[in-house]
């Protein structure tokens, strides 16, 4: 996961928000990038996506996520954020567009059920307890890590999948929501910093979701 360099943020660039307004620009960012994801879903046909090289379609997920990781990380204008946001929400919206194509409806909208309920927990846990969360940020990171490690090898070189990394993901990121909330709300409160703390707290929900969705699918 990359790090964002937008939680490193002391000085205050442009009008500075109440803390109601600027959590409330938080989730209208989020939300608008859960709704671009929507469209993509309902417009783009997975198999055309599927039928594409891999190579081409891997190297141009990874292109435009980290160009838009760039720019907003290094913009202190909310548009040229919000711009970088798009490009981060196109490629990710193409991934879950090809995952839950795969799924039953009724497990996908489990699934988004379970992600906002404990998203919203998580934003709660982040704004109580803060400090729990920076003491945890490390065993995150390596945890994270170790994880994806263990699962490459496993997928690409003995050809096999434990459940239980679903699991271990989808805490990590449970952490990582608490953890990036409580670090929004400790940066100057700003609609730029609104859209770029939107923008890694997207990332951590959307991989969250697709964690529940495997678990989810699995039961079902």
């Amino acid at each position: 996961m990359m790090e964002s360099e937008v939680f490193k943020r002391k000085e205050v660039t442009g009008t500075e928000l109440s803390a109601g307004t600027y959590n409330l620009s938080i989730g209208v960012v989020l939300c608008w990038g859960f709704f671009a994801n929507w469209l993509i879903v309902v417009n783009v046909d997975p198999m055309w996506l599927r039928s594409i090289n891999p190579w081409i379609f891997f190297i141009g997920y990874f292109v435009c996520c980290i160009a838009g990781i760039s720019l907003y990380n290094k913009s202190d204008d909310p548009f040229v954020s919000f711009l970088g946001y798009n490009l981060v929400v196109l490629p990710f919206g193409l991934i879950v567009n090809m995952v839950v194509s795969v799924y039953d409806p009724d497990v996908v909208l489990q699934a988004i059920r379970v992600t906002a309920f404990v998203t919203v927990s998580m934003m709660i846990l982040g704004t109580m307890f803060p400090a729990f969360f920076r003491k945890i940020a490390g065993a995150l990171t390596a945890a994270l890590i170790i994880v994806i490690i263990i699962e490459v090898v496993q997928v690409f070189f003995m050809g096999i999948h434990h459940d239980w990394i679903d699991w271990a993901v989808a805490i990590i990121f449970c952490g990582y929501i608490g953890y990036d909330w409580g670090r929004a709300n400790q940066i100057p409160k700003t609609l730029d910093n609104a859209v770029d703390s939107a923008a890694a707290l997207y990332m951590d929900i959307i991989n969250l979701f697709l964690r529940f969705l495997r678990i989810l699918g699995r039961r079902s």
